[in-house]
């Protein structure tokens, strides 16, 4: 599966602009950069600037009731936003939108659109469904969907560094962790697409991309193991720094540690 034509940057033009606002880990990153590509294709032009947006999206983290409190904060702020300009919307996707579906849209939260992060190629129907005077809302998790064929829009500046989704959820059940219950259980996405989103990023002038899970190391697809995806990215080329987070204890290998050893370019970095 080639992905390599997609584009790398945020397009520009008279489009309809949203707006992104991004809380809570690597994993929300990679998934504003995601949301911007499924909505570029809609039309939807990416602005940096709130103030001239016509869709804003709120990207949440329900990790720490911190992070909770901070996004409910901003919500107000939006309400204001709001009254200023008619006809803007205003959505809360990732895993807060997955937690707390019903107090957002319950009374006057100034919340238009709602989705969860497997729900993220439905947001075009969700907003025009918004736009025409409904909530826009779907939170339904899936043990399938690891928008694998999607290409991010790289939204960092360096040109350098970037992080490639490897899997989605967890099935750790943790009792003080609310990721499974937000993001679903593991889902390990095609190792075709990684090693294609790598070349892409390499030929783009990348040189350091960091595999990114809520558990990398517990990866697979098919006969192809974590170990393995591993050697798979960082052949393509040694002038490639390979790193990855987040990888847990107890899916530690001695096939995984050697793998590391063998080859120059993955880095002698293990993120617990």
């Amino acid at each position: 599966m080639n992905i390599a034509t997609n584009r790398l940057r945020p397009l520009t033009g008279a489009g309809r602009r949203l707006f992104i606002e991004t809380y809570g880990c690597q994993m929300n990153a990679g998934d504003t950069e995601i949301v911007v590509s499924i909505m570029q294709r809609e039309g939807y032009v990416y602005t940096e600037r709130i103030d001239e947006a016509d869709v804003i999206l709120i990207n949440t983290c329900s990790i720490r009731d911190n992070a909770e409190q901070r996004i409910w904060g901003r919500l107000s702020e939006m309400r204001r936003l709001r009254r200023e300009r008619p006809g803007l919307i205003v959505g809360v996707i990732g895993c807060m939108a997955e937690r707390l579906r019903e107090q957002l849209t319950e009374g006057d939260r100034g919340v238009d659109v709602v989705a969860g992060p497997d729900a993220y190629r439905d947001l075009p129907r969700l907003v025009r469904s918004a736009e025409a005077g409904a909530k826009g809302v779907n939170v339904l998790l899936s043990q399938e969907e690891t928008y694998a064929e999607i290409a991010p829009v790289r939204l960092d500046r360096n040109g350098v560094c970037a992080f490639v989704s490897i899997m989605r959820g967890c099935n750790n059940y943790c009792s003080y962790c609310v990721v499974p219950y937000t993001r679903g259980v593991e889902r390990s996405r095609d190792p075709e697409t990684i090693v294609a989103e790598v070349e892409t990023l390499f030929a783009n002038g990348y040189r350091e991309v960091t595999l990114l899970g809520q558990n990398v190391n517990s990866y697979r697809f098919g006969e192809v193991d974590f170990p393995e995806l591993l050697r798979r990215t960082a052949s393509v080329s040694p002038q490639l720094r390979v790193r990855f987070a987040t990888s847990h204890p107890k899916d530690m290998s001695d096939r995984l540690l050697e793998t590391m050893a063998s080859m120059p370019n993955i880095c002698r970095a293990i993120h617990l």
